[in-house]
């Protein structure tokens, strides 16, 4: 059965952390792989979570299973960062922990399969790279609609909602809720506004992805978008992830959450969810979830996390300033998005043959994409970096 088998592609995230590996340089710098560092250069665990860890290994009873719809207060947890606590969209939805926000997706993606048979999914261009594999997987349909100008580092609105007009009322629009990943440009008010009337007028479900929630602007304005389509919308789906916001990854710590009419219509659409979870993965993985939940409910921890989570925020949005500024140095490209935009992400319109040039010559990793993790960035090496790329984008234009 094995025997016959052909060399698999290599993951580009794992086949770049090889690259990464293999590189000897002490001037090396990762801007590829999806994590936050600190200034030092390390993916920290934080305060608040080794806290939360302790409190744990001293007063946790049992390692018994819990359900498919996991950490009670977990899920509690999520929909009040997500809508505010005591808030209608509080009300009107219901939580399932999934293993990291991968998970929540899939779930998603088999849940709609179901629901909606034969619906679409629109997706933008670019997105995560594994938002297509995800989808495929259970067998949906796929739209791309223009996203991002790769020159201007600005949404291609104008462009995206004339493909949207095309959607009807078993399709599915995918949005990022904020730190869009890979761009880093993300949806204003207005925009959001314009998507709901939209999707009231043609009658799609719609589900947003929210991987970085805090780390864009703020708790509260990172969740406008969602809390517009509460609003809005009588009903959606939203997948979330604390990989990024508790620096979690490893923990695989996720959750969707569906959004209904009524109160009613979420517990309802929750209790057909549960079954999908249950054939996906039985019960999600509880350690992780224990240690959001135990933060998020003692106040201390949550003024911490809160600082913590800034601290990140504030290292990232620096970093984009930095590099904007240096890059505005060299040649006559406007680098002034990198600015505005929000996340750990950018795309500057480096060709692979540019990545590649960066990695052997200056030894600045990057995925093939030419997609950049700002967060890699730091007091030591953004000039430097932001020169090399500036020597190969000037060669390629």
């Amino acid at each position: 059965m094995f025997a016959e088998l052909d060399e698999p592609p290599l993951d580009p995230i794992l086949g770049l952390a090889q690259l990464l590996a293999g590189d000897t340089s002490p001037d090396k710098v990762d801007l590829g792989i999806g994590i936050y560092h600190d200034d030092q250069g390390r993916a920290p665990v934080l305060d608040c979570v080794k806290a939360a860890e302790r409190w744990l290994l001293e007063t946790q009873p049992s390692k018994r299973y819990l359900s498919s719809s996991g950490n009670a207060d977990y899920n509690a947890a999520t929909r009040a960062l997500l809508f505010g606590d005591g808030s209608d969209g509080f009300a009107r939805s219901r939580t399932i922990q999934a293993p990291g926000g991968t998970g929540a997706l899939r779930l998603a993606s088999d849940l709609l399969r179901r629901l909606s048979p034969g619906g679409r999914i629109f997706i933008p261009g670019p997105t995560w790279p594994n938002h297509p594999a995800i989808f495929k997987a259970t067998g949906h349909e796929l739209v791309v609609y223009p996203y991002y100008d790769i020159e201007t580092g600005k949404v291609r609105f104008d462009e995206m909602m004339a493909t949207l007009g095309a959607m009807g009322a078993k399709d599915t629009l995918l949005l990022h809720g904020c730190c869009h990943n890979p761009t880093g440009a993300d949806l204003d008010a207005a925009q959001w506004s314009a998507i709901a009337d939209l999707v009231s007028k043609t009658g799609a479900a719609v589900m947003v992805d929210l991987a970085y929630l805090g780390l864009g602007d703020g708790l509260s304005e990172d969740a406008a978008g969602i809390r517009l389509l509460a609003e809005r919308l009588p009903e959606f789906i939203v997948a979330t992830s604390c990989s990024k916001n508790f620096a979690l990854y490893r923990e695989r710590v996720g959750a969707l959450t569906v959004v209904g009419a009524s109160e009613t219509n979420a517990v309802r659409a929750h209790a057909h969810a549960l079954p999908v979870a249950r054939t996906l993965w039985s019960m999600p993985p509880d350690h992780g979830a224990a240690i959001v939940a135990h933060v998020l409910g003692d106040a201390e921890l949550r003024r911490g996390w809160e600082r913590e989570l800034a601290t990140m925020r504030d290292r990232i949005n620096t970093m984009r300033n930095r590099l904007s500024a240096r890059l505005a140095g060299h040649g006559d490209r406007d680098y002034g998005f990198i600015a505005r935009q929000r996340g750990m992400f950018t795309m500057l319109g480096i060709s692979p043959e540019g990545v590649e040039t960066l990695r052997r010559e200056h030894h600045v990793h990057l995925t093939s994409s030419g997609r950049v993790n700002v967060a890699g960035l730091n007091e030591g090496n953004v000039d430097r970096v932001a020169d090399a790329i500036a020597a190969v984008g000037n060669a390629g234009r």
